[in-house]
């Protein structure tokens, strides 16, 4: 846990190599979500979504990590992300690209063995044109917008695809797709609805098999499973259903450095605008991350680091590269320039940032940024 860390002079624990905090991503934890929902799907099939840097953590350590624990399938957003991965996994892996192919990526995408998520008649036209060009067939996952209104075929061209598809071409349909928008509130009549709609896709399009559930859509049941489920954020040790108990393991933990400590009177302003002002006598310390490194400005007044179990808010407005706690609950001189204080960790989960923050884990996850020393444990 502490590699890469020094004691210095005053024997606080400091990062070294120029980090500003120090953030573990235990793989262990990572590899048992994904056997844990694995099991959940089975004998559906579970995928991963390493979208974002794996959300992130970083795709070529995850990824690697998933196909030694047996996922075969995996999904990113944007073909760039799948042209990083493709060198990196065995030709059996399976990268899927969810936003599909923007025009002049098809030729690319076939002689990299990158399958496009086809959302339009357009990207069909596209890719069934490059069949042609490359005189073989090529493969696709079709996507269907079942109420979400974001990407996928609309309802009112489903017709039109049904009668591609059954013409034959260049394309061979590995299985169809769409996504669930309200998956993480089981009580979201929304989830049925789409559910209903998948229904009737799948009943226009009976030779193939269907994939449909992300995170939230896996505790739905197996009416949403599929062939293949894609959970995103439970693998990373997110919450997939709110406001019930997360089944997940924790995989992140960060500890930011102690940049300096101070003990200052009763009307002392902090920070810019001078938003908070101290009450009484009090002890502050700075720490050396702050909005760039992905804690958002909104946690300003609202969210706190943990040192020892004891909860040390927030005090004035979090700045670009450093954030100011109320350190008064310590004993003094327990944090010292170098000592790290807990941001995720045992005492404080993504779901506790994020709301503090008035946002998603996902957001609170996929903006963690690279000044923090990583560990992969």
């Amino acid at each position: 846990m502490d590699g890469g860390l020094q004691s210095n002079r005053s024997g606080a624990t400091a990062v070294i190599d120029g980090a500003s905090g120090y953030l573990s991503i235990d793989l262990g934890a990572l590899a048992r979500n994904y056997e844990k929902l694995a099991a959940e799907v089975a004998p559906a099939r579970a995928a991963a979504v390493v979208k974002a840097d794996a959300y992130g953590l970083g795709a070529s350590e995850i990824a690697a990590k998933l196909y030694a624990h047996g996922c075969r399938h995996f999904f990113v957003a944007q073909f760039v992300e799948a042209r990083r991965l493709r060198p990196l996994l065995a030709a059996d892996a399976s990268i899927f690209v969810l936003n599909g192919l923007q025009p002049g990526n098809e030729s690319a995408c076939a002689r990299e063995n990158i399958v496009p998520v086809v959302n339009s008649l357009e990207q069909w036209h596209a890719w069934n044109g490059t069949a042609k060009a490359f005189g073989r067939t090529l493969p696709a996952v079709l996507q269907f917008d079942t109420g979400m209104s974001r990407l996928g075929v609309p309802p009112e061209e489903r017709a039109a695809l049904a009668s591609l598809v059954t013409a034959g071409g260049g394309i061979d349909v590995l299985f169809l797709m769409s996504h669930l928008a309200s998956a993480d509130d089981p009580a979201s009549g929304q989830n049925g609805d789409q559910r209903a709609e998948m229904d009737r896709v799948a009943a226009e399009f009976p030779a193939y098999d269907v994939c449909f559930a992300n995170s939230g859509g896996i505790f739905l049941g197996k009416d949403y499973h599929g062939v293949l489920a894609r959970p995103g954020i439970a693998l990373y040790g997110g919450a997939p259903t709110g406001g019930r108990a997360n089944p997940m393991e924790p995989v992140v933990r960060l500890d930011v450095a102690v940049v300096q400590t101070r003990s200052v009177p009763p009307g002392t302003r902090v920070g810019y605008s001078a938003t908070h002002v101290t009450a009484g006598p009090t002890r502050l310390a700075t720490i050396a991350a702050g909005y760039a490194d992905g804690l958002p400005r909104s946690l300003s007044g609202r969210g706190a680091a943990y040192c020892d179990g004891v909860r040390l808010p927030i005090v004035g407005r979090v700045s670009m590269d450093s954030i100011t706690i109320d350190i008064s609950a310590l004993p003094e001189g327990r944090l010292a320039l170098g000592s790290r204080v807990e941001i995720l960790g045992p005492h404080q989960s993504l779901e506790d940032v994020a709301r503090d923050a008035g946002t998603i884990a996902y957001e609170i996850l996929t903006g963690l940024g690279h000044r923090y020393q990583r560990q992969y444990r």
